[in-house]
């Protein structure tokens, strides 16, 4: 597990801007969202194309997240990472100039439905009721990326939980644009993995300082389980 530790210029700014870590002391269970983002094989597995050893150990919670949010009436969306010939066309310069000709065909391969690379990872709790979306850049919301926006403004959500993999690439692409098109973000510090810590806290104090609620399992587990502040409003 990642050792958990927001950079203090980021505490700092964020204080003197706000005068808490924290923006979000209320969720709707019933209008929320968790988003596991890329905990597919490809990912996951030991000696994977795009292995993320930590990605194994974020499971647990992201179950337990998974589990606490379907008891109180919310949603979970598993997103796959999704190459195919479209994808390498209209995504060209990201795979002609960052990786290498073996590598892409290596990664792209990985990820193309069918292979066993592309399928989640077994030790995610995926249950009946919980959808499956495939997206085809980092971030699920951008344009042409996915079908999740219309997904969930079809249920009425309006708040995204964040858990998976990567932590400073798929998971922050996601949750920068999902608050940016006004949805309410919050972002599982110990529910997210990537390669280092470094990057790792890297982009949990830019996450807290502009785009969501840095929380761990335990806090958004509660959050779940607490009323709304409507629901209390109106006892």
């Amino acid at each position: 597990m990642h050792k958990v530790e927001i950079p203090a210029a980021s505490v700092a700014r964020i204080m003197a801007r706000r005068g808490t870590m924290h923006v979000f002391d209320s969720i709707d269970p019933a209008r929320t969202a968790h988003i596991v983002v890329d905990l597919q094989n490809g990912f996951m597995a030991p000696g994977a194309p795009v292995e993320v050893p930590v990605a194994r150990e974020i499971v647990p919670n992201v179950n337990r997240i998974s589990a606490a949010l379907r008891a109180a009436g919310g949603l979970v969306v598993y997103i796959q990472n999704t190459f195919d010939a479209e994808t390498l066309s209209s995504w060209s310069n990201y795979f002609n100039v960052f990786s290498t000709p073996a590598r892409r065909e290596l990664v792209s391969a990985c990820f193309t439905p069918g292979n066993e690379g592309h399928e989640l990872w077994p030790g995610l709790d995926v249950l009946e009721g919980d959808l499956k979306v495939r997206k085809s850049r980092y971030g699920a919301f951008v344009q042409g990326a996915s079908e999740l926006h219309a997904i969930l403004q079809a249920r009425g959500i309006d708040t995204v939980i964040i858990t998976g993999t990567a932590t400073n690439v798929c998971c922050e692409s996601t949750a920068r644009d999902a608050m940016m098109m006004n949805y309410k973000v919050l972002f599982v510090s110990d529910g997210t993995a990537t390669f280092s810590d470094e990057e790792h806290n890297a982009t949990l104090g830019i996450m807290a300082m502009c785009f969501a609620d840095v929380v761990s399992t335990d806090e958004m587990v509660a959050l779940i389980a607490a009323k709304p502040a409507l629901a209390q409003a109106a006892e």
